[in-house]
């Protein structure tokens, strides 16, 4: 019973440990710190930005998308908008065409990461920006987004994307409120340990080509840790994207996302410490590989807990509370009561990493991306 007590206490105390203790010794280690590092930048002459667009059968939305970018307060001769189709079927070059991109690649099909390097090979800027052709934004994001590179050492950044709510069950847009906190913290520290695809940038000399399982918004933080190069959140630069109006779509997205999770943990070397300051290996370990470990947690848990009843009041408390956030969860597909709500949402995004694994190991790496139900 030690053996399966020591599994236990191990297992429940990672979990709290990732998504609570882990915020909380970010806050504190911020507020020990004496100067902030995250501070607007000035460049003394503004640099050529290629700001690619990937782009998957997306004729409803690419020339509005294009015509966001045209209109961002940037210099326009300084500025190149490229879209990558990703072998569209439907107007979608055409219509980014009609719509005043400066280059439209008409590629065969090939996956996200693939148009992104094909576009990168073709672009003129010294910084390449990136989005999605569902993300508007905001007509001073890019100058924001590239103030950080005024400083040498940063080699990536992203900015802050809003999910409009769509009115549905989804409560991602609540859970993003926390990750954005936790992102600033990570920021103001060793560096961010993942982006996102609606607003971010590289510089051009940096940007490192990814095979098609590879994802830049979990690749590029930590390769270029390993560099030697920060990675940064800058919170005022915005764009804003609907989100999956349901917790159903939220879970087949995040279930897609995860299926090449596993080569960039394993493959790419994120698990290896080799070449990490010692305070992003404790953001990395912290956030993204406990994280990604939780729902094998639970599993441990739950198994160890079983094995504990009889040897104490408490593992019987501890099984009543795990079974209740199961029950919770499987309720909250009728019942709309926040708690009810909250326990799916963390059941189901729990169990996407899970499942993206299983995916893997049955299909192989991830290479072509679909676009998520109901974000256009």
């Amino acid at each position: 019973m030690i053996v399966a007590a020591i599994l236990f206490w191990a297992a429940a105390a990672l979990i709290v440990y990732t998504h609570v203790g882990y915020p909380l010794a970010l806050r504190v280690l911020v507020s020990l710190r004496r100067h902030p590092t995250l501070s607007p930048g000035t460049w003394e002459e503004l640099p050529k930005v290629s700001l690619v667009i990937a782009a998957y059968d997306e004729e409803e939305v690419i020339a509005a998308k294009v015509a966001n970018a045209l209109a961002l307060d940037y210099p326009r001769e300084l500025l190149e908008v490229i879209v990558a189709s990703d072998g569209s079927a439907d107007a979608t070059t055409e219509r980014a065409r009609s719509a005043g991109a400066d280059l439209v690649l008409d590629l065969p099909r090939g996956g996200k990461i693939a148009a992104q390097n094909a576009a990168v090979e073709q672009a003129s800027g010294e910084l390449i920006a990136f989005s999605d052709a569902n993300s508007l934004w905001a007509p001073d994001a890019l100058s924001h987004l590239i103030e950080a590179f005024a400083d040498p050492m940063v080699g990536y950044v992203c900015g802050q994307v809003r999910f409009l709510d769509a009115d549905g069950d989804n409560l991602e847009g609540s859970y993003w409120r926390y990750e954005m906190a936790v992102r600033e913290m990570e920021s103001a520290l060793g560096g961010v340990t993942a982006g996102n695809g609606a607003i971010y940038a590289v510089r051009r000399d940096s940007y490192i080509p990814l095979d098609p399982s590879g994802s830049h918004d979990l690749s590029f933080p930590f390769q270029f840790a390993k560099l030697g190069m920060r990675s940064l959140y800058v919170p005022w630069a915005k764009a804003e994207e609907k989100m999956t109006p349901t917790l159903e779509g939220e879970f087949a997205r995040k279930r897609r996302m995860m299926v090449g999770l596993w080569d960039i943990v394993i493959g790419e070397g994120m698990l290896s410490p080799v070449g990490y300051s010692p305070l992003y290996a404790f953001e990395l370990a912290s956030h993204r590989l406990l994280r990604y470990a939780t729902p094998f947690l639970h599993v441990i848990a739950l198994a160890a807990n079983l094995a504990l009843l009889g040897h104490g009041w408490i593992y019987t408390a501890t099984l009543v509370a795990q079974l209740g956030l199961i029950a919770a969860a499987i309720l909250g597909r009728w019942l709309p009561a926040a708690p009810f709500r909250v326990a799916r949402y963390y059941v189901m995004t729990t169990a996407s990493i899970a499942a993206g694994l299983w995916d893997r190991l049955r299909n192989g790496p991830p290479g072509a991306w679909e676009k998520a139900e109901g974000t256009r």
